[in-house]
């Protein structure tokens, strides 16, 4: 009857955590069957998948800024206080012995004697304590402690592949910028000698002073240009240098942005994605957490069963003989009768964080489905507006052929010529930042397919 009484307590506490919520219904994901701006390969992504562009000094500002970046330095500290937190609650399930010993030494008066007497006693012990963890309390939290370092691990790997991302498009802007800069410079070049020739018609009485001030208008207009693009390199550098660990400096150049290459980027599988993405790996362990973390909260409703033992010896100089062997052993069991609701409260905050975990799953993975399409589509749009602005530069290049030689004959005013230089430097710089914006969405489009990133094994 006893143990049937104990039996029924134990139920009756139980009872009082009530059934476990379900997970929201509106928090499922549902992956796309296919992508919208490309078609699924079986080819993956690598994870040096810079090497691609096919320029030796990006590739090693990448792995300059892997080794050296401060948030990857951050973020790896981060998981290391993780990994203690979990060794801290896997240690919470073995036993735990302690030692204890002391030694004393008195002088005192024998009362039945009446003459002095000095004792020398020493006691030496061992205590062992047990939680039995008999309703899984104590694994509850160590696998959400598990989770935790895992999720801990996959956020590591976001920031590592945000760094490498950051640092391939930093590198090719600032390749677009040096060749904004370089067609500024031609341009000046060009609108010099436009000047000295306007310069020389009008001092010999073959031009009018109109054409003077509109050829000083256009090298002024050009020459204004370039203070703010060189000051735009140097922060973009300056950019860099902090991005790779370092005091602002000048950044190593390779090819010129022309000679960079495009790579074809595998593309797999929208459900795929889902395990190949860094960031959805961490939203998933997390969820993972806060639900081991609930059954934890449901766990406390249950009694906890202690098992405690401790041994040793103690001996006098007082006493013949060998020293005497002392020892305890018990058992206790804590049950929550009364807690004003703390337990419930703790119960329902386990389950809105679980809750809240699950719907930051969903958001991530459906913001890593719509960083790939616009990706998608920004590749082959930005290459459709590039194709159009090359045949746009070449036709106002030949304008500008044309107007020139009337201008020189005779046969156009100098505005002809003027506007065809206008628009021809305007189709340049945005030329430039076409091809500059479709490898910089290359690079963006390999970060939204997780570039290359395997969930590494996991800790036992």
């Amino acid at each position: 009857m006893k143990r049937l009484a104990v039996f029924a307590s134990l139920l009756l506490l139980g009872a009082c955590a009530g059934p476990k919520a379900d997970m929201p219904g509106e928090a499922a994901v549902t992956a796309p069957t296919a992508w919208r701006g490309g078609t699924a390969t079986a080819a993956e992504v690598t994870a040096d998948w810079w090497r691609g562009f096919n320029d030796p000094a990006l590739g090693r500002m990448v792995e300059t800024a892997l080794a050296g970046n401060d948030d990857i330095a951050i973020a790896v500290a981060r998981v290391a206080e993780a990994r203690a937190q979990f060794r801290f609650a896997r240690a919470q399930t073995f036993p735990t012995i302690g030692a204890g010993a002391g030694i004393q030494r008195d002088r005192d008066i024998n009362p039945g004697f009446g003459i002095p007497e000095e004792q020398t006693a020493g006691e030496g012990e061992v205590e062992i304590s047990y939680d039995v963890d008999l309703f899984g309390r104590l694994a509850d939290t160590r696998e959400s402690a598990r989770a935790a370092l895992l999720a801990s691990e996959a956020v590591r790997d976001n920031v590592r592949l945000a760094v490498a991302a950051a640092a391939a498009g930093g590198y090719i802007t600032l390749r677009g910028l040096d060749a904004r800069l370089l067609i500024l410079r031609d341009t000046l070049a060009a609108r010099g000698e436009e000047l000295r020739v306007a310069k020389r018609r009008a001092d010999a009485g073959y031009g009018t002073q109109l054409e003077l001030a509109q050829a000083e208008a256009a090298y002024h207009a050009t020459e204004q240009l370039i203070p703010a693009t060189q000051l735009a390199i140097t922060r973009q550098e300056d950019g860099l240098s902090l991005l790779l660990g370092g005091n602002p400096r000048d950044i190593e150049r390779g090819g010129d942005l022309e000679g960079l290459t495009a790579p074809v980027v595998p593309l797999a599988l929208p459900a795929a994605l889902l395990r190949r993405r860094p960031d959805i790996a961490a939203a998933e362990q997390q969820l993972a957490a806060a639900d081991h973390a609930l059954d934890a909260a449901r766990d406390a409703f249950m009694p906890d069963v202690s098992l405690t033992a401790d041994g040793g010896l103690a001996g006098s100089n007082l006493v013949m003989g060998s020293p005497l062997a002392l020892y305890t052993l018990g058992a206790s069991i804590l049950a929550p009768i009364f807690s004003a609701g703390r337990l419930e409260a703790q119960q329902d905050a386990a389950t809105a964080r679980r809750d809240q975990a699950a719907f930051a799953y969903r958001k991530s993975a459906l913001t890593a489905f719509r960083e790939v399409e616009d990706s998608l589509q920004a590749v082959r749009r930005d290459l459709e507006q590039e194709q159009a602005l090359a045949a746009q530069r070449d036709s106002l290049a030949r304008a500008l052929k044309l107007a020139t030689n009337r201008y020189r004959e005779g046969y156009s005013p100098y505005l002809d010529q003027l506007d065809a230089q206008r628009g021809l430097l305007s189709a340049q710089l945005n030329l430039v930042q076409a091809r500059t914006d479709r490898f910089n969405a290359l690079v963006t489009l390999y970060q939204s397919l997780g570039g290359g990133w395997a969930a590494p094994a996991k800790d036992s």
